[in-house]
């Protein structure tokens, strides 16, 4: 239940009584005597109310209103007024005010209209939560393809994990989409529209790893000319995705787990603190709790990064996906490379789900590729029969199915005619591949 509610009056008295009743009452209270100050102050999607004076210095009530509708049209404002402002005040209900209360008013009055307009804002803020939570899931959909049960479940831990401010372990085959995950964790979450910072920890030599990471001042060392900011100051306010984690050398780990502990950094040559705010997304092959066992990481700086873990399962084991990525790959190579994608064979088909894609989804996009610019078929090189002749037809079933499902939009009905199945067969083998109806809406 909400219960937060801001107070705007000018008059010290009236916001002290008003302040008290509340607090009494159980409300969270903010009191401010100018209208600006409460603009500046008022977060998006505020969940509460505002209570304002309608004449005030400054901005007047009627004009904070116009300012609140114009940012959120849906934020109950109730204004108090004296007794010759309540036609005014009427109007100002016809211009989106909630409602308003004639001065002097009993705290019961104010109780009653506080707690309606609370309940309203409740129901607009959990309305908007749902939408944007469906927004987000089909947004997901086709940022991390696949029907299988294990792609179903990563994107519903995703969607639980973006918006909660918590450090994440990825762990995943090379090739596994461990960035694009990093990036789907904070694209959906509050950081949004705060940075996304990549960095690859094997990919930086360990003498340059301290300058990458915290940055330096001029001549902080031979050649540091001009200040340079790091990856994790670049980050404050969003997200530092740390790839291949285990490759970070030791010496940074205790300076990293420093800056996760207090949240300040120093750069090189420097001895200013700076204030970092940001969410530490890490991507590992191996267990790192095996690798600090084997002195290679330190455990503590394990356990601050895996207060959640992701694992993303390799193609091997999903390859129910593997028609719909493939399609997916090859027309987006050929839209990008002005060429036209042909249509997979049964036996390209076959071929593909019998691979083990040791490369992962990589692998997979690289061979769509080679297809659609005409340099063979759509297999990988080397491609070995490794999986029996019951497996593969699973596969390809569910890839069947899928298709069907997604021609059709769902419709059941026209799904049976098509596939010649009875409801039951459908519904069993549907059940059996993780596919749900819904999804295909």
């Amino acid at each position: 239940m909400l219960n937060a509610v801001i107070v705007v009056d000018d008059e010290a008295s009236i916001r002290t009584a008003v302040e008290q009743w509340l607090s009494l009452s159980g409300f969270d209270v903010q009191l401010f005597s100018r209208a600006e100050e409460c603009l500046a102050n008022l977060p998006k999607d505020f969940p509460g109310v505002i209570l304002s004076d309608v004449r005030m210095p400054g901005l007047s009530g009627l004009e904070l209103l116009a300012e609140v509708q114009r940012r959120d049209a849906d934020l109950p404002v109730i204004l108090l007024t004296g007794h010759g402002d309540v036609p005014m005040a009427v109007d100002a209900m016809r211009d989106g005010a909630y409602d308003f209360l004639e001065k002097p008013f009993s705290p019961d009055a104010l109780l009653n209209g506080l707690r309606r307009a609370l309940d309203k804002r409740g129901l607009i803020l959990e309305n908007r939560r749902l939408h944007q939570q469906a927004d987000h899931r089909a947004q997901l959909e086709s940022s991390l393809l696949g029907v299988s049960r294990g792609l179903q479940n990563l994107r519903r831990q995703v969607l639980d994990l973006a918006s909660l401010p918590v450090n994440v372990l990825i762990r995943g085959e090379t090739g596994s989409g461990k960035e694009l995950v990093a990036r789907c964790l904070h694209d959906f979450g509050p950081r949004a529209k705060k940075p996304f910072v990549a960095l690859n920890c094997a990919a930086i030599p360990e003498q340059l790893f301290e300058a990458e990471l915290f940055g330096h001042e001029s001549g902080a060392f031979t050649g540091a000319q001009g200040k340079r900011i790091g990856k994790l100051e670049y980050a404050h306010g969003g997200t530092l995705f740390l790839d291949e984690i285990e490759s970070m050398p030791l010496a940074q780990q205790v300076k990293l787990l420093r800056v996760l502990q207090e949240q300040k950094l120093e750069r090189l040559g420097s001895n200013q603190s700076i204030h970092v705010d940001l969410r530490i997304i890490a991507a590992t092959k191996p267990d790192l709790l095996e690798e600090a066992r084997a002195g290679r990481f330190r455990e503590d700086l394990a356990y601050r990064l895996n207060v959640a873990q992701l694992r993303l399962p390799p193609l091997r084991e999903r390859r129910e996906d593997i028609p719909l990525l493939f399609d997916h790959f090859a027309h987006s190579a050929a839209e990008r490379l002005g060429r036209r994608a042909e249509p997979l064979s049964g036996a390209q088909l076959g071929r593909l789900l019998s691979h083990d894609w040791p490369g992962n989804v990589r692998e997979l996009a690289n061979v769509a590729e080679r297809q659609v610019l005409g340099l063979g078929e759509p297999e990988p090189e080397g491609i070995e029969a490794g999986q029996s002749l019951a497996a593969q037809q699973e596969a390809f079933e569910a890839h069947c199915l899928k298709a069907a499902l997604v021609r059709h939009k769902g419709d059941i009905k026209a799904v049976l005619a098509e596939l010649q199945l009875p409801r039951r067969t459908l519904n069993e083998k549907m059940q059996r591949h993780g596919l749900v109806r819904d999804t295909f809406l």
